[in-house]
């Protein structure tokens, strides 16, 4: 029977980590089933969903901790499938001037809704006109039946005077 592992890598980024990883995964029959992967600060961090049969999770958990002789940090949790977070589909969009606390911020207003986050980005670049720092946000969320739409985009355009907010919704899938 498979056992699904969710595996966090974080390494200095270089040419050819992607293909280390999966060469570990494929040598133990394992299937890479979900991933994302990024460069953060020099860095590269990813996290990846592999399916493998149990009785090659030893060998395999083994051979991903082998690869922190590569510079390359594998830490293993095995995962149960768990069933999505019911409710609407919607995505967010946040841009206002860079400060520290913003995620903060944001995130409590959406656990105070009640509101599951399913994918978030951010980042900060130079505003177009003047050149300030500015921080964007966007998050792919699943509001829980029941969810005052209304409630929920006046609380996260309280946040802050100068935060920008655009809630689009989406269809259900």
């Amino acid at each position: 029977m498979p056992t699904d592992l969710v595996l966090t890598v974080l390494a200095n980024d270089r040419s050819g980590l992607v293909e280390k990883l999966s060469d570990v995964i494929a040598a133990e029959n394992g299937n890479w089933v979900e991933s994302s992967m990024a460069r953060l600060a020099g860095e590269f961090a990813g996290i990846v969903r592999v399916s493998v049969e149990d009785a090659r999770v030893p060998m395999l958990e083994e051979a991903l901790a082998g690869l922190g002789t590569e510079g390359i940090s594998v830490t293993v949790r095995r995962g149960a499938p768990t069933p999505p977070p019911e409710g609407r589909h919607a995505s967010l969009s946040l841009v206002c001037q860079d400060h520290p606390g913003i995620i903060h911020s944001v995130a409590a207003a959406l656990a105070e809704h009640g509101v599951s986050i399913d994918e978030l980005t951010s980042e900060v670049f130079p505003g177009s006109m003047s050149g300030e720092r500015m921080f964007g946000v966007q998050a792919d969320i699943v509001l829980p039946p029941g969810t005052d739409e209304g409630d929920l985009r006046a609380a996260l355009e309280d946040l802050a005077g100068d935060l920008m907010a655009e809630i689009d919704f989406k269809k259900e899938d």
